[in-house]
């Protein structure tokens, strides 16, 4: 007997937009085994069945009413303009508050942009870690303080509860989720067909406009291109600013402006990404993933997978394995976990993310 498909239900309310109300279809969509089957079942309900007004010039269509919700094993809550009470107030409307009642406990809940106002108006991120569009950041933690509000991340993972910031930012998060499903390898497969990147470096910052603009004309794009070609030699902050031509300082200024974490916070995290890679699609013996992540030894890869994705490499490969394909659902994964290592070298200058600790 085949496994039933993880069935993702997305609620649309009056004023959605609709880029945002496609995106789980789409990411979760492309998900498939390697036999062509699909991980996940996606639908769509609304407060009633029937037409939803959108942002644009058109309406969608909805085949299903809000008891939908009680078979999800995951819920997505898209942005909406016309939230009314629950932007404005705090608080759900008698029907969507009736919407919500449906939904189990222990199902996946889901935002993306101001989509956190419906979760947050139910108490679902009380005392969490949450994100919303920048743009609303300041107004979303004055109408819930008792939520943890993080207005620099593209998205948090708070394990059955995620959050994503503004509209693209639900790609990232929904590709976020496909990557903790299913591994790595799935989730750059359906990023590769979604013709995006399978995770974005940096936060909500680098979108935010700043008072005086700065200079695009020096970029940091070659030095990282140099970096993964060599993620398994030392790395020396020296020889980055070196591939641009710029010195340490200005080098390390633009990197952060532009990713929106260090250069070593960067090599770290594409580190983890290799090692996944490898644990998930090799046998190799765990001094040899390390030796090739650029970590060096099983010791510091240890430090640094468990850091990152909250289990140890063994447990990653073991999880993987034991579900043919899948990472279990309570492995984090996030930039935000990763932690750089910067030694000293012998000439007195940085070594970023130094392969052997």
């Amino acid at each position: 007997m085949e496994p039933r498909a993880h069935r993702v239900v997305v609620l649309a309310l009056a004023g959605l937009l609709p880029f945002e109300l496609g995106i789980p279809h789409r990411i979760f969509g492309y998900a498939r085994d390697p036999a062509g089957r699909p991980f996940y079942e996606t639908l769509t309900c609304g407060l009633r069945p029937g037409p939803v007004a959108t942002d644009a010039d058109f309406a969608v269509s909805v085949e299903h009413g809000p008891e939908l919700l009680a078979t999800a094993d995951t819920v997505v809550v898209p942005a909406s303009y016309e939230l009314g009470p629950v932007y404005e107030e705090g608080r759900l409307t008698e029907a969507l508050g009736a919407a919500l009642g449906h939904i189990r406990p222990g199902t996946r809940l889901v935002s993306i942009c101001t989509g956190g106002y419906v979760l947050a108006a139910g108490g679902y991120l009380d005392g969490r870690r949450a994100t919303t569009h920048w743009a609303s950041a300041e107004h979303f933690q004055r109408l819930f303080p008792a939520v943890r509000v993080d207005p620099g991340v593209l998205y948090t993972d708070d394990g059955d509860v995620l959050t994503s910031a503004g509209v693209a930012a639900g790609i990232d998060l929904c590709l976020h989720i496909v990557r903790r499903d299913h591994g790595a390898a799935v989730a750059n497969e359906v990023a590769r067909r979604t013709v995006v990147p399978p995770h974005r470096d940096g936060g909500q910052a680098q979108f935010i406009e700043r008072p005086v603009p700065e200079s695009q004309l020096a970029s940091t794009t070659a030095a990282r291109a140099w970096v993964l070609d060599r993620l398994h030699e030392p790395i020396r902050l020296s020889d980055l600013a070196r591939q641009e031509s710029m010195s340490v300082r200005t080098f390390t200024r633009r990197f952060r402006e532009e990713s929106g974490v260090s250069p070593g916070e960067w090599i770290v995290g594409q580190r983890v990404e290799r090692a996944r890679r490898l644990l998930e699609r090799t046998e190799l013996a765990m001094e040899q993933v390390a030796r090739e992540a650029g970590f060096g030894t099983a010791q510091s890869l240890r430090k640094h997978v468990q850091a990152a994705l909250g289990v140890s490499p063994t447990a990653y490969r073991r999880t993987f394995r034991a579900s043919g394909g899948s990472v279990g659902a309570g492995v984090p994964a996030g930039p935000g976990a990763l932690s750089p290592s910067t030694l000293p070298s012998s000439d007195g200058s940085s070594v970023v993310a130094r392969s052997a600790h």
